[in-house]
């Protein structure tokens, strides 16, 4: 069931929509703001408040890199790995990161503290190689610097 919370949150962005199909992304980014990650479960609490399908939201949901599937770290890092990036010796810097971590791409620490994800691009191509740790862009990477960074965050 959708919270309190949850089911206002998407009652607010309906008006912005012409039906009430088109606000599933944001219904699932809401659900997980509030839960962590989008579960079946949540897709079903979802496609009964929007008039959906599990199947309709999930084909949506796989669709967005930002839409969690599965459970999450508290922290999720999204490394880019664009040609601009790969360019700039991104690649090293996510072995950085997963060596610094001890997991490898698409794991979450045994803390539950981060989870690292490549992500086709986040844009920053003129400061690659470019990282984001939650809603954080983070730029010019060296080790160094991604090392200070991660421990900014608890």
């Amino acid at each position: 069931m959708l919270s309190e919370d949850e089911r206002r949150e998407i009652e607010n962005e309906l008006p912005h929509y012409a039906t009430r199909h088109s606000v599933c992304i944001d219904a699932m980014r809401i659900v997980q703001k509030h839960r962590g990650w989008v579960s079946d479960e949540a897709l079903q609490d979802i496609g009964a408040f929007l008039a959906m399908s599990p199947a309709e939201l999930d084909s949506v949901a796989t669709f967005y890199n930002l839409i969690f599937r599965r459970p999450v770290g508290r922290h999720v890092i999204c490394v880019c790995d664009s040609v601009s990036c790969w360019i700039m010796n991104g690649e090293r810097q996510l072995r950085h990161i997963a060596e610094h971590l001890g997991i490898r791409p698409g794991e979450t620490t045994a803390d539950s503290r981060f989870t690292l994800l490549p992500i086709v691009c986040l844009g920053a191509c003129d400061h690659a190689p470019v990282m984001m740790v939650d809603d954080d862009l983070h730029h010019d990477l060296e080790p160094a610097k991604i090392d200070r960074i991660l421990e900014s965050y608890p």
